[in-house]
């Protein structure tokens, strides 16, 4: 499924040079600030080293995301299949998260709709969810330029209630395989 181009960005797997950036993405107060966390650099790295093994594994992850024109990691996007903790696993989410500074280029909106054909057309699912804290007004967005659907709402059940009550409420969106593919 990687690496793959499109026409400003290169989607790649994580390299052992992403970790200082990956970091930042991962620590970034306003990156974050639609989760109950902010990892320290063990746990980034941490992460970073699950995301290739994800991809090694099942063929897709969130992948490492840079401009073409001068090779600047910009952030993140991509497939999982989803936890079974979440009230409509089983199935296949995508998902971005991007430094400030190259919000509103259409970043997300470009690296996620390349993800969407390839997964269509390689891992097959019945249909791809994405789903955001109620408020995230910009993920809702892009999900909604791609051509997912509302499906509801859910509590998120990896959110503590009491420490993270503002985050706890989910909007689910949803995109059916197209047809013919």
């Amino acid at each position: 499924m990687i690496p793959f181009e499109t026409e400003r960005l290169r989607v790649r797997r994580w390299e052992e040079r992403d970790r200082p950036a990956f970091h930042r993405l991962n620590s970034d107060p306003e990156v974050m600030r639609f989760f109950p966390f902010r990892r320290d650099r063990a746990e980034s790295d941490a992460m970073l080293d699950r995301l290739n093994a994800r991809l090694d594994r099942d063929g897709m992850t969130f992948f490492a995301l840079e401009t073409k024109a001068d090779g600047a990691l910009v952030g993140m996007t991509g497939l999982a299949r989803l936890g079974p903790d979440l009230p409509f696993a089983p199935g296949v989410e995508i998902g971005w998260r991007l430094f400030p500074e190259v919000w509103g280029k259409g970043y997300a909106t470009e690296a996620a709709r390349a993800c969407l054909d390839r997964a269509f057309s390689t891992v097959a699912p019945d249909a791809v969810v994405s789903f955001c804290v109620a408020g995230n007004h910009a993920s809702e967005a892009v999900m909604q330029r791609l051509g997912f659907m509302p499906d509801g709402e859910f509590d998120h059940p990896a959110v503590d209630p009491v420490t993270h009550p503002h985050l706890v409420r989910h909007k689910l969106y949803r995109l059916a395989r197209p047809a013919g593919r």
